[in-house]
């Protein structure tokens, strides 16, 4: 199989670093977890925000909470009252109809918002991923040169020993 001379970039893309990157990993800044869940839970718990149109958009709601629940469970301590009230609830199914469907939602923003309180009240500093440093891959190209050079060196030492 024969490798192209021009590498391909969008064809690529993602899998090895490109030129700016050159294996040097920078720390990317993650979102504040509790933010983000006070902007989920204003969503659903303030009174300017809209009330959810359909069914759809109750449990879409409802799914990013419990999302930003089982994310904060992780940061506050394990016996905490609103960390088991929220468990709980984010657990239990998205009743069936508008207006029961609408008021567990309400239920379950007020525990995470009940959670966002017990993190801020334990000043405890969200965890965030630690990246790895990822090595530089060649380009074909320069494999390419690289076997070029060591054949030509090879050529060059083997055409200056002298024959018996």
């Amino acid at each position: 199989m024969r490798l192209p001379l021009v590498p391909r970039r969008n064809a690529y893309r993602g899998l090895a670093p490109s030129r700016h990157d050159m294996g040097v990993s920078v720390p990317v800044p993650q979102r504040n977890r509790t933010a983000a869940a006070a902007e989920t839970i204003a969503l659903v718990l303030d009174e300017a925000s809209p009330l959810p149109e359909s069914a759809g958009d109750v449990e879409e709601h409802a799914r990013r909470l419990r999302g930003h629940i089982s994310q904060l469970g992780v940061v506050v301590p394990p016996g905490t009252s609103a960390l088991r009230s929220a468990q709980q609830l984010a657990s239990e199914s998205v009743p069936d109809g508008y207006l029961p469907s609408a008021v567990h939602l309400v239920k379950l923003a007020e525990a995470g918002q009940a959670l966002v309180a017990a993190v801020q009240a334990h000043g405890v500093v969200p965890v965030q991923t630690v990246r790895r440093r990822r090595w530089w891959t060649p380009q074909i190209n320069v494999l390419r040169g690289a076997v070029f050079a060591i054949a030509l060196a090879c050529l060059v030492w083997a055409a200056s020993v002298p024959r018996a």
